[in-house]
């Protein structure tokens, strides 16, 4: 299973894309990790540590596609899409008991 997911900061000034295959373990490494992963980097240096978007498939090709897809996307255009799915926008980590 591979997760295409989307982060936000406290404030929902920051949003972050990314791609994995074990959401759990990844959300843990952006908020806990020393990593030099670029992603890391960035979500500990914004604080976006709130799941706001995410969407699973079987295939790591349509993963990396989507995420891609979504990178490429104007400010508004995820916002219409996590308001679709996420329209408070709550951290979704608490209902997939990944804390």
């Amino acid at each position: 299973m591979y997760f295409v997911y989307i982060l936000t900061n406290y404030n929902k000034t920051v949003l972050y894309t990314g791609m994995t295959n074990d959401l759990t373990r990844r959300l843990y490494e952006h908020r806990y990790s020393n990593s030099q992963d670029g992603g890391i980097k960035f979500t500990q240096k914004y604080k976006c540590y709130q799941l706001v978007y995410y969407d699973s498939t079987n295939s790591v090709k349509s993963a990396i596609e989507r995420e891609k897809q979504i990178k490429g996307w104007t400010r508004k255009k995820k916002e219409d899409l996590i308001n679709s799915l996420n329209p408070s926008w709550k951290d979704l980590t608490y209902e997939l008991n990944l804390r």
